[in-house]
């Protein structure tokens, strides 16, 4: 079993087993440090880690809300190794984009304002697979928007044309 490992900032490893446990032995992985490795979800702090938690039996465990080490947040620098790794739960989330609607007011409404629109609708997906649930929640919520108001300039339009007709 190959882990990960992250320390100074850096990603570092595989190191099967044996190997991170004599690191942490030596010193040189801490209980904070974060570890990870196929068939986890996320990283996990070394100390929290039942198969690695035996080795800090001299140093207390130190319990990090799952929130505070998230491996796979925007800010993280952090991303398990696998190639096609989302966070648990973020395919069940329905987050919608918004695209065809913004399509149909960049054609039929009011091309400037149908613009944004699709710049915002077309972030939502990428994000959401990434798992930054709230950026995409704000991306669709500004494409929802913007859509709103390429439609409601076109009925404007349409009124004063047709105010100035009668």
């Amino acid at each position: 079993m190959e882990w990960y490992f992250a320390k100074d900032g850096r990603q570092l490893g595989p190191v099967d087993h044996d190997g991170l446990v004599r690191r942490i032995a030596a010193g040189e992985i801490a209980p904070t440090d974060l570890v990870w490795r196929d068939g986890m979800t996320d990283w996990t702090p070394a100390g929290n880690v039942p198969e690695l938690s035996a080795t800090f039996a001299e140093t207390a465990v130190v319990e990090v809300p799952p929130a505070a080490v998230s491996g796979t947040g925007p800010t993280s620098p952090y991303a398990p190794p696998a190639e096609q790794w989302s966070p648990p739960g973020a395919e069940a989330v329905a987050i919608p984009n918004y695209l065809w609607q913004s399509i149909v007011v960049t054609i039929f409404c009011c091309w400037p304002l149908g613009i944004p629109a699709i710049v915002h609708a077309a972030r939502v997906d990428g994000l959401k697979a990434r798992g930054d649930l709230a950026a995409a929640r704000e991306a669709s919520a500004n494409a929802k928007m913007w859509c709103w108001i390429s439609a409601a300039a076109w009925l404007l339009l349409v009124f004063l044309l047709a105010g100035g007709a009668i």
